[in-house]
């Protein structure tokens, strides 16, 4: 196995060993991602000491069930709702062409928001129900201006990407 460094704090290892035997070296320590159809793997572990910037945000549920959540400067809404078991679809993996992560944002934080690019507003026109305050979730990058922030889930939402392609989180 070799590894080197790469951008970002990174490590990029060279699978010789086979994936299970690097999983039981590293244990639960990186988080990974395959490039492509290469033999590479790389990961990044987080600096403990490296304190990010946490903000706090509630989701609203298909069902009116109020969730906080805690997420970090720089984090998107489509992520952090995933990573925390929101059922927030994202099929395109926010490649920004579906509208499967459309949320509402609370209307005192609409303004705190970036204005949403042609290609954002072309995939909104899409969403069913949508409202003036309509995003999506992959396209809100948290910030503290948006502590407090509640993200309401539509009743239902229209997945024309692939048939019904439901990914899962990496």
């Amino acid at each position: 196995m070799a590894a080197s460094w790469a951008a970002g704090g990174g490590v990029s290892v060279t699978l010789g060993l086979g994936w299970r035997r690097l999983q039981l070296l590293l244990g639960t320590a990186g988080r990974f991602q395959f490039r492509g159809f290469h033999t590479t793997v790389a990961f990044q572990t987080e600096d403990k000491s490296c304190k990010a910037e946490v903000v706090n945000v509630v989701f609203i549920d298909r069902c009116g069930q109020k969730i906080p959540v805690q997420g970090k400067v720089g984090d998107d809404v489509l992520h952090l709702a995933q990573r925390n078991g929101i059922e927030l679809e994202g099929a395109c993996e926010a490649s920004l062409a579906c509208s499967t992560c459309h949320v509402y944002v609370s209307h005192d934080f609409v303004d705190k928001l970036p204005k949403p690019d042609e290609r954002e507003e072309d995939m909104l026109d899409m969403a069913p129900l949508l409202q003036e305050n309509s995003r999506l979730g992959c396209q809100i990058i948290l910030s503290k201006d948006l502590e407090g922030a509640k993200f309401t889930l539509p009743k239902i939402t229209r997945n024309f990407y692939v048939d019904g392609h439901v990914p899962k989180p990496h």
